[in-house]
Formats: structure tokens, sequence, C-alpha cells
């Protein structure tokens, strides 16, 4: 069928523009929520979700989710929303000018509070065939907290305090699907930009949503994150991810 090619060549095409990462590492992402729709217009949602990296094998970050949303128009639609996360921060080695070690901060648990909007404008072609494109502000909040680390010259554990961190981020995903109401797959492919004054990251989407009933369903997808302009303290290598999420509808 027409509609069919034409979705797996808009696949086919992302996944060549998808760069080779010389180091990455492989991750699981998995979520589950409740959506209820209180109107037309209005939709509230909660979600809880994790997230593992080092090829699977470390818990990376756990997250709360709550949002709604407003559809401006049949074509137009607002959200805003807060996450809490708890991420699994990485460890840092810091060297001094002649090259050898300073400190040592070992991997540690902490907070990050995050909020966002986002406006999102979508085209469907009558072949079901839908296109998209959402903007999204984030602000995210790391408070201050004290860790501790390894101090090389005096051969001991000291306290060092992290200063709190603020940072805003642009966020642009350019998404295409398959669309057909009740059907069972509803495959879609994207690419989202997250921009700072440079972009630091892109992430390359393949997946499906699984409608398992009126309100039971499923997505599951393949994602690969390319890192770009990070500044050391956000440093992730590039990351291969498999994700799997529930959604449960009122």
């Amino acid at each position: 069928m027409p509609t069919f090619r034409l979705l797996t060549m808009a696949v086919l095409t992302l996944c060549a523009a998808l760069p080779v990462a010389a180091q990455s590492e492989g991750g699981l992402i998995m979520s589950a929520g409740a959506e209820k729709k209180l109107s037309k217009r209005v939709t509230v949602e909660a979600e809880v979700n994790m997230r593992t990296r080092n090829n699977f094998k470390t818990m990376d970050r756990w997250g709360f989710d709550i949002g709604a949303s407003y559809k401006i128009a049949k074509w137009l639609k607002a959200d805003a929303g807060y996450n809490l996360l708890q991420y699994n921060f990485r460890e840092s080695i810091t060297y001094k000018s002649s090259g050898i070690y300073n400190h040592w901060r070992p991997s540690y648990w902490g907070t990050k509070h995050r909020f966002y909007a986002s406006l999102t404008g979508q085209y469907k072609f009558a072949n079901n065939i839908k296109l998209s494109l959402r903007e999204r502000w984030q602000y995210t909040y790391r408070p201050e907290t004290t860790v501790t680390r390894w101090d090389f010259d005096d051969d001991a554990w000291e306290d060092k305090a992290r200063t709190a961190k603020g940072k805003n981020q642009l966020r642009s995903r350019l998404e295409i699907s398959y669309d057909k109401k009740h059907a069972l797959f509803t495959p879609y492919a994207s690419v989202e930009l997250y921009n700072a004054w440079a972009v630091e990251k892109v992430r390359y989407t393949i997946g499906t949503d699984i409608r398992l009933s009126k309100h039971h369903s499923l997505n599951a997808f393949y994602r690969f994150q390319d890192m770009k302009s990070v500044d050391a303290d956000d440093y992730d290598p590039d990351m291969h991810y498999l994700g799997v999420g529930y959604k449960f509808k009122f």
C-alpha cells in the first residue's frame, strides 16, 4: 500500500541519518501512566518511569511526572507539567594542569525538578499519515547538595558542596506516524533536538503504539541519543535505548 511505503521510506531515511557512535552505551526505559479526559479539550495525566545505562547494568534515574493538556484547535494542542527526577549522577575525575589526579567523586543519587510547557501542531493527510511538530520549553533545577570525594593530595575523603544549578532548554520534535483510528498498531518515527544556545543532543526514535483495548495501550520503541555540545557537568555518552511503556485511559 502507498501509505505503508511512505512510512517505510520515512523510517529508512531516519535510520540512514543516524550517526555512527564510536563510544556508546545501551539502556532500558520503562514507564507506566494513566490519562483522564476531563472534557473534549482538557486532559490530565500522571506517569512513573525508570531508565538504565551502562549496557542495562546500572540504574540511571527514576521519575514521577504530572501534566495537563488543552486542545486549542483540532490541529493545535498546549500542555504543561512537572517532573520529579532522581538521578544517579556519574562519577567524575578531575586533573591538575600537570595531568595528575586531583579529585575523584563517586557516583551518587540526587534530585532534579523539571517544569515544561509545549505547543504541538499536527496535520493528518487523507491516507492516515500524520505529521506533527512539538516545541517544548523546559527548565531543570538541581538543588545544592553535599557530596563526598577523594582528595589525591591528602589521600583522604572530603565533603564538597555542589552548588545549585538551573538550565533552560528548547526541545523541537518532528514526528511522522501512521495514525488510523482503532488500528492495533500506530507506528511512528521522530527526530528531537535539545537546544540551549547550541544543539546539545539529538534523539532519533522509531516505535509503535499498540492498542490493546479501549482503556489499555502499550508503546514500544528504539531510540538513539546523539550527544553534541554538552558541558562536562552534564556529560553522557551516546545512548542506545530500548523502551516500553504502558498507559491506562479512564
